[in-house]
């Protein structure tokens, strides 16, 4: 709380007014742009999760040697994708994303065996000055998320897995769950999984209209760019919804200082205009003595 200085209590208000304005502000934007990512998303979704259903079990029928993308393979080299926002003011949600990571890092010991893929210039910048290499990083795209970038991060992981130059991907990122509560994942990307506890049961073929090499060479790597776009769209509309969430808070708590200063002001007032009144009437009592 400031001194007794009333001026420097009326500044310390008006500055604070200005910053609630701004705060308030930047949460009507972000529930702005929350909106169009959640029809997004939410767009998105269905298809992103049927054809993932429907790519587990096609990997659990088919021979695994008849596509790199479905070959599983000891993890000696892993690649963790991370996705975070470009910018700050949006409460733990980069925090939250980061920790998990480094935490999923320690557990499944990929020190020495770890690369990044980092999306976002807030995992860029705490990243680029710990240990793991980091073979690419994008930045500034997390504002408005189109298809051509996710096409261009899943072609790199692509080209990576099917040269046998990294045997595991996993995708961390914040899934959207409601504007108040988002849930940070660590999900495996490449190879593509097997049902699992599904082996005692014998699953008939599928009936392939075209050769499965060509259905596998057309369908595994768009799978595999729409589950990073689902990715970044879950991570656009996490990061909406936090940053509504934080600047709501920061507007109650800019109003609740507002009243604590105006209240803290008014009594310096009274205060002063007390003091004042002994005055003059202590110089009254003083003059009437004279006379």
């Amino acid at each position: 709380m400031p001194g007794g200085n009333i001026l420097d209590v009326r500044r310390r208000v008006r500055s604070v007014k200005n910053i609630q304005q701004i705060t308030r502000a930047m949460k009507f934007v972000a529930a702005s742009k929350l909106r169009r990512a959640q029809d997004r998303i939410f767009a998105a979704r269905p298809y992103a999760q049927r054809m993932l259903a429907v790519l587990n079990s096609l990997a659990t029928r088919v021979d695994p040697s008849q596509h790199p993308l479905l070959t599983e393979r000891e993890t000696r080299k892993a690649m963790l994708v991370v996705l975070t926002a470009d910018k700050g003011l949006c409460g733990a949600f980069n925090n939250n994303i980061i920790k998990r990571a480094t935490q999923y890092i320690e557990e499944e010991r990929l020190n020495e065996a770890l690369t990044l893929t980092l999306v976002g210039r807030k995992g860029v910048d705490w990243f680029r000055r710990r240990r793991w290499p980091v073979r690419h990083q994008y930045v500034n795209i997390m504002s408005r998320v189109e298809y051509r970038y996710a096409q261009e991060i899943a072609q790199s992981l692509i080209n990576y897995y099917a040269s046998s130059d990294l045997d595991a991907v996993y995708l961390v990122y914040n899934e959207f769950k409601s504007v108040i509560q988002q849930r940070v994942v660590v999900e495996p990307l490449l190879p593509i999984r097997r049902l699992e506890g599904e082996s005692h049961v014998v699953f008939l073929d599928y009936i392939y209209e075209q050769p499965p090499q060509v259905i596998f060479d057309r369908l595994l790597p768009r799978h595999v760019e729409t589950q990073v776009f689902r990715a970044m769209l879950e991570s656009e509309a996490a990061e909406h919804g936090a940053r509504m969430t934080a600047m709501d808070a920061a507007t109650r708590n800019a109003k609740e200082m507002i009243e604590s200063l105006t209240l803290h002001m008014n009594r310096l007032r009274q205060a002063k205009i007390t003091k004042e009144l002994i005055e003059i009437v202590s110089g009254a009592d003083a003059l009437k003595g004279a006379e």
